[in-house]
């Protein structure tokens, strides 16, 4: 295996916990939230997702870069982590369709990395110790300095990020003359999502994050989509409203990930922070309607309350997540809406899920 030029690069978490490795991407700093990722393959539509936002992703799968990027494969118009741990890293790929290395991709989007590092001994750190701000620097070498500028790394808990990577115009995706109409609230969306939308004969317009309710209803949609993203689902009341207001139109309303939060709490239901997060390939999931189970593709570090949603009678929960028994899904009984945690689009992950696309689609018809 070929490696980047070995220069010497530090990981450090808010703990103190310190690793030294060497240097991925581009030469530099940069700090967020660490979190980890179990998936085996995907990684460049993982550092393209822009639920991951102000996040420093460890990859748990042992070799990165061995299939170089494609473009087709990204999820947004850049990579949205704030850092990338990894403990092998090959800046030469075997894929002869791939567009450049993974190497190349990163200095030219300016993402900091690290390599070289033990990530089994991290993902059993988070897992006891819990999610954590960390920063990678391959620039600054006094641990003193480091520390510092940690400090300076915003808490996830109470941080809004949905309006700096959501779409500044609306924009269209799908066939303009397809039978149904859906407004798309995009809190951070990943393209796949929109691909399976207008592959079951959706027109959707895309809008921006802070668009007002009445602006999105005058486009006269049949429906609406609440989409996946960054942050804290609790600091952002202007989406909730939103949601609030798409309720009283009756018309179909359906949400992932961080749209299935901000469906709990227009719905009167709390979210957590949770102790480390979902982030993965091969979460199992059972549906509480059809009692069967799901392989599912999930990316959340918050959760909706469970006590409170069987205090609700006109809430009702649709999916749970067979690992820890966390709300994976919900749906209005009162409204025609639903919403699950974790990412039915599975871009990447298993098609298990795909189904709930074709539900949103029966409802709207």
């Amino acid at each position: 295996m070929k490696y980047p030029t070995r220069t010497a690069a530090l990981l450090m978490l808010e703990d103190g916990t310190l690793y030294r490795g060497f240097a991925l991407g581009k030469i530099g700093t940069s700090g967020g939230e660490l979190c980890f990722n179990t998936g085996m393959t995907g990684y460049q539509e993982i550092y393209t997702d822009p639920s991951y936002f102000g996040q420093i992703i460890v990859n748990t799968n042992s070799h990165i870069g061995n299939y170089g990027t494609v473009d087709e494969e990204q999820e947004s118009a850049a990579v949205t982590i704030s850092g990338m741990v990894c403990n092998a890293f090959s800046t030469i790929h075997s894929r002869n369709v791939a567009d450049a290395s993974l190497q190349s991709y990163f200095e030219k989007a300016g993402l900091v990395g690290i390599y070289g590092v033990d990530t089994r001994q991290i993902v059993q750190h988070i897992r006891s110790k819990g999610a954590m701000n960390a920063i990678i620097s391959s620039e600054i070498e006094s641990e003193a300095e480091l520390r510092e500028q940690l400090r300076q790394v915003p808490d996830m808990n109470g941080l809004e990020l949905s309006s700096q990577v959501s779409t500044k115009q609306a924009y269209f995706v799908g066939d303009e003359s397809a039978k149904h109409k859906v407004a798309v609230l995009d809190l951070g969306i990943k393209s796949s999502i929109l691909k399976n939308m207008a592959a079951r004969g959706v027109y959707c317009k895309v809008f921006p994050a802070k668009t007002p309710f009445t602006e999105m209803a005058a486009w006269n949609p049949n429906g609406y989509f609440i989409s996946n993203g960054p942050g804290d689902p609790a600091a952002m009341p202007y989406a909730v409203e939103t949601v609030k207001q798409a309720l009283e139109t009756e018309k179909p309303l359906f949400g992932i990930c961080l749209g299935h939060q901000i469906l709990a709490l227009a719905s009167g239901i709390e979210t957590y922070k949770m102790h480390h997060g979902h982030r993965g390939l091969n979460h199992p999931v059972k549906n509480l309607l059809t009692g069967k189970g799901e392989i599912t593709s999930q990316n959340h570090g918050f959760a909706v309350r469970g006590d409170m949603v069987r205090d609700f009678d006109h809430v009702e929960v649709t999916h749970m997540n067979l690992n820890d028994d966390t709300i994976e899904g919900i749906r209005r009984k009162d409204k025609p809406a639903f919403s699950v945690q974790y990412h039915p689009e599975s871009s990447p992950g298993p098609h298990d899920s795909r189904y709930l696309f074709d539900d949103f689609v029966k409802m709207m018809d």
